[in-house]
């Protein structure tokens, strides 16, 4: 077996990584395939994938350091002896929420690059200190430059709730970036990455040189650690958890090529031996969350969202796509790619359950505001089910909505969109990360949901009584004979109707019986 290690939490670079004897993950085979296929990438990953951590290692292969790459598949197939003066540039840190913070926070950059090449440009203004500086280091050396951006579309992201400040540091971050494509004869390599991919009219006018490696399936595991990885580097770490629950709480992001695990995830899995949402927590999706409920997106869509490729790969501010956004910050990722006429299509949904469950519970306390109550009623939600006290599951479907404050419906459109109630009853359980099936296709029709749960299946159907007339929701289960696809299981089946009342707000038809 594999000797123990330091398990690298929090560590983004690549010399501690190496000399300090932590796990790391081998990515420069496919570094090298990037180097000597073309001159200028971006890359786009959702945060703390590990985006940080690759370009530091590119950083170190390009400046030569031969001792970090010892026994890397990289090793044997590079040249040592040159050594390229590397830029390197993150929009990690600082408040882009603040305007004219983004000038400031690059003019110190370029100051400590500046001292670094021991160089004064004299200029005031950060695109001609920046080409200045890369005409120097280029010079210096004799060798063209390497240029390294991370977190590139932090500035804008972190103001998108102040749309006059984000569009200003879109509009200064074009005329830097820009700097790449006019100096490109001074440029031996470039990487931009970041979380989101804007349109290239927008922030990328200009800079059409860029290969987007987003969705090359080739590279889908340059950033995150795949199940070989898992099996393999960190097999020391697997005794006494479980190797299929690893897999079904943190796999299963993909772009398009091999699937992989969020390494914040894993490392903090290895570290505490315990399954809990570690990547989600580490950051809220308030503007996320405000803005589905302002679009009315029903949370019982979101696994099954439809894309096409140029609604993912674009990004405004001021016109984002649904999609997109839950692509892009990681919440969705891709499930299944149809070529239809040249026109690439993607279904998106939960990569894990990890995800899964952390965001219904999310977007759960949106829709009913009170926390506790929503604890509470979550709380006896899966002791009811455990007891199939249908009676009791009556009542408690109803305190859902009872304890959803008057004001909420005052001051909102949100119960007249027909999703939002099955929405609420839905997010219930997938906020207990049970297994829930929506728009389960039988031969006969679709099930609007079926839950497994302790060696029983329950299906359920919802109508509105303002467009269904009521007692309709128990009969379509059994007119349609939607229990038939469950019998092989030999388990018991129960069938469940749930009738809403938009007048009401509430449930006013609650009806089940054993199939």
């Amino acid at each position: 077996m594999t000797e123990r290690k330091r398990l690298p939490i929090g560590i983004q670079t690549f010399r501690e990584i190496r000399e300090d004897n932590h796990y790391y993950v081998d990515k420069t085979g496919l570094i090298q395939q990037i180097v000597e296929s073309g001159k200028h990438y971006f890359l786009s990953r959702p945060r703390r994938f590990g985006k940080s951590l690759l370009l530091d290692t590119i950083k170190e292969l390009f400046e030569g350091n031969e001792p970090l790459f010892q026994g890397l598949a990289i090793h044997d197939q590079w040249d040592w002896l040159v050594k390229y003066p590397v830029l390197r540039f993150s929009f990690g840190s600082g408040n882009f929420r603040q305007a004219d913070y983004l000038p400031q926070n690059l003019m110190a950059q370029l100051d400590r690059l500046e001292e670094q090449f021991q160089y004064r440009s004299g200029y005031t203004t950060c695109p001609e200190r920046f080409q200045s500086l890369l005409l120097h280091a280029h010079k210096q050396t004799g060798l063209p430059v390497v240029v390294l951006i991370d977190e590139y579309d932090k500035p804008i992201l972190d103001a998108l709730e102040y749309p006059d400040i984000a569009k200003a540091n879109r509009d200064f971050l074009r005329g830097f970036y820009g700097t790449i494509k006019d100096f490109d004869g001074h440029i031996r390599f470039s990487f931009l990455t970041g979380v989101s991919k804007f349109s290239k009219v927008s922030l990328f006018s200009g800079l059409n040189n860029l290969e987007d490696i987003t969705l090359i399936p080739r590279y889908s595991s340059l950033c995150g650690y795949t199940d070989a990885d898992i099996d393999t580097v960190f097999a020391p770490e697997l005794p006494g958890l479980d190797r299929a629950e690893i897999r079904a709480w943190y796999n299963g992001y993909n772009w398009l090529g091999t699937g992989v695990y969020n390494p914040f995830d894993i490392l903090q899995l290895f570290k505490n031996h315990l399954f809990r949402n570690y990547w989600f927590e580490t950051g809220t999706p308030t503007f996320l969350v405000e803005q589905l409920l302002k679009r009315q997106i029903p949370t019982l869509t979101l696994d099954s969202m439809l894309s096409s490729s140029d609604m993912l790969s674009s990004f405004e501010v001021g016109n984002i796509t649904t999609e997109a956004l839950l692509f892009q910050t990681g919440y969705l990722t891709i499930k299944q790619e149809e070529n239809l006429g040249g026109q690439y299509f993607y279904t998106l949904g939960y990569p894990n359950r990890e995800v899964y469950q952390s965001l219904n519970e999310t977007l759960l306390s949106a829709l009913v505001l009170d926390k506790s109550k929503q604890v509470v009623h979550s709380n006896q939600l899966y002791r009811l089910l455990l007891n199939n006290d249908f009676a009791g599951l009556k009542q408690l479907f109803h305190s859902f909505f009872a304890s959803i404050p008057h004001q909420w419906y005052n001051n909102n459109e949100i119960q007249h969109y027909e999703g939002y109630y099955a929405s609420v009853f839905y997010s219930y359980f997938a906020s207990l990360g049970l297994n829930v099936t929506l728009e389960d296709t039988s031969n006969l029709g679709r099930i609007d949901m079926t839950l497994k749960f302790n060696q029983q299946v329950y299906i359920f159907e919802f109508k509105v009584v303002e467009l269904i007339p009521q007692g309709k929701a128990l009969q379509q289960i059994k007119d349609r004979a939607y229990a038939d696809k469950y019998r092989g299981l030999n388990q018991p089946i129960y069938l469940i109707g749930v009738e809403f009342s938009k007048t009401d707000r509430n449930i006013v038809g609650f009806e089940w019986e054993q199939g």
